[in-house]
């Protein structure tokens, strides 16, 4: 998915150069002479959004944004996660908004690494399964737009704080350390810690990815706990699935300004010989990472060579 976006943005840039450099060879008198044919392209970008899947799930899709103003964008994004919406025609098949349909977004406003968002009161008429993962919709896709880092909602001019049907407090200012698709795996109260890890989950022949925000008993390293789960089945969700190898085990974790260099066994690959990786290992990998690690890069290194590097 990551690598798809990337290449489809290098294919219009040298599409762009080629069609200079042919221009640049006739003479300028030559050039009147010459039906110009243009090709359009679309400005759109791809911006992430987290919608429900047939299993209740919020996922990870993309679906392409018209501007790249942060609110513009954010307008745009919340538009579609509201039933019925502007953008409702625009989901992908396989996935549903969440926010109820009579929700309107009276304000939006931006301060530094700050959304603010003021909803109309219908934001909390839902079942109470819904309520905390409407919250969770919001933060996720909004902190996914690139210098959003923490969102503040409003219900009409006062900040939520307290989500009424599910009988729980919500911190005001919202990250995704919030979580996601949560799931409690604890025995007691203490040494609890959260991690969210990316899998795969399949509609018709289209893999996407599912983030799950796991409550643990123990102060392991956070990406030796997201690589242990994605090489094992897991047992709370048959729908999920992962690529990476049962066998595949991280050997050294370190941290290097700003770098996380991750050292595994020759398990990593999909094929021994090339040292190739599959994509959607990698994937997971990426957005598990971003989503529990405050770094800019990390580097897959497999029999003291570095085999893969990504900038987050």
């Amino acid at each position: 998915m990551i690598k798809r976006i990337v290449s489809r943005k290098i294919i219009i840039a040298s599409l762009a150069l080629f069609s200079l450099f042919l221009l640049s060879k006739f003479p300028r008198n030559e050039l009147k002479n010459i039906e110009v044919s243009t090709i359009y392209t679309s400005n759109n970008d791809l911006g992430s959004i987290y919608l429900l899947n047939d299993y209740n799930l919020l996922s990870l899709t993309n679906i392409s944004v018209s501007s790249n103003n942060i609110l513009k964008e954010a307008n745009e994004l919340l538009d579609i996660l509201i039933k019925g919406g502007k953008g409702e025609d625009r989901i992908p098949s396989g996935f549903k908004s969440i926010i109820p349909s009579d929700t309107k977004i009276l304000n939006l406003s931006i301060d530094k690494n700050t959304i603010k968002v003021n909803f109309s009161k219908e934001l909390l008429d839902v079942d109470k399964e819904y309520e905390e993962k409407v919250i969770e919709s919001i933060v996720y896709t909004l902190t996914s737009i690139n210098g959003v880092d923490n969102v503040i909602i409003y219900i009409e001019n006062k900040i939520l704080s307290y989500l009424p049907k599910s009988n729980k407090y919500i911190p005001t200012n919202l990250t995704k350390k919030f979580g996601i698709n949560k799931i409690y795996d604890i025995t007691n109260i203490h040494n609890v810690d959260n991690v969210t890890i990316y899998y795969l989950s399949k509609y018709n022949d289209n893999t996407y990815y599912v983030p799950v925000t796991m409550y643990v008993n123990n102060d392991i390293e956070k990406i030796r706990i997201i690589v242990d789960k994605l090489a094992s089945f897991p047992s709370y969700q048959t729908n999920l699935m992962s690529y990476l190898n049962s066998n595949t085990k991280l050997l050294k974790v370190e941290e290097v300004d700003k770098e996380l260099k991750l050292e595994f066994n020759n398990y990593i690959f999909n094929d021994f010989d090339t040292k190739d990786i599959l994509e959607e290992v990698l994937d997971t990998i990426s957005l598990s990472i971003k989503d529990n690690y405050d770094v800019e890069s990390y580097s897959i290194i497999v029999n003291n060579e570095e085999v893969y590097k990504n900038t987050l």
